[in-house]
């Protein structure tokens, strides 16, 4: 028996590492920690091979999500996104899908778009860069959802928060979020009060 590494072990699958990663959180293949890497038996390995699990018993459709959090502008990385997601591709890319969006936004175009070819089985496997081009919050809901409909989501790179601006473009965006909501709210109550005092004034017949 022999103990292989992750990109070996994926390899042999013929999947993405990313994909062999999340099988094992799932618990549907043994691993064993060497040092702080995740090591794979050979035998664990032929069996889920010969098994054909049902990830890679059908084709792999793979869908790129990239985004950027400017309205404008920004299309290099939207373009470097792309290239790096093409480049570590292992099956057939049916759509790249680019948004322009906070990831604190929930009703964004491109992640609708997402959430509508994974719900009509278009795709088998959703693709980013890093878990924050997905949603900057919420991503473990996501791959609950993506799961049922039987979609894996797979980060290139784990755990790797974006850019200082686009943190600081994000906070902006919830600050004036919650400010338009509290302005909403003031102004409600000014013409509920309004409205009340309009029917006190008709009914002593007094004119304001």
């Amino acid at each position: 028996m022999e103990l292989l590494r992750m990109s070996k072990a994926a390899k042999r699958l013929g999947i993405h590492p990313m994909t062999l990663r999340q099988w094992a959180l799932d618990g549907k293949i043994p691993f064993t920690w060497v040092g702080r890497e995740r090591r794979f038996s050979s035998v664990d390995v032929e069996n889920m091979k010969r098994g054909g699990d049902s990830t890679t018993a059908r084709s792999r459709l793979e869908l790129l999500y990239v985004r950027v959090s400017g309205s404008s502008g920004q299309e290099s990385s939207l373009e470097a996104q792309e290239a790096e997601l093409r480049a570590t591709s292992m099956g057939k890319i049916v759509k790249v899908v680019k948004d322009r969006g906070s990831g604190l936004k929930e009703n964004r175009p491109g992640l609708n778009r997402v959430l509508a070819m994974v719900s009509d089985g278009s795709v088998t496997v959703v693709r980013v860069t890093h878990e924050d081009r997905l949603a900057r919050f919420g991503v473990g809901w996501l791959k609950r959802l993506f799961a049922v409909y039987g979609v894996t989501v797979e980060v290139l790179h784990p755990k790797k928060l974006g850019g200082r601006d686009e943190l600081l473009e994000d906070f902006v965006s919830l600050v004036t979020t919650f400010a338009g909501r509290l302005y909403g709210m003031r102004s409600a109550e000014n013409r509920r009060r309004l409205l009340t005092e309009s029917g006190q004034c008709s009914d002593t017949g007094q004119v304001s």
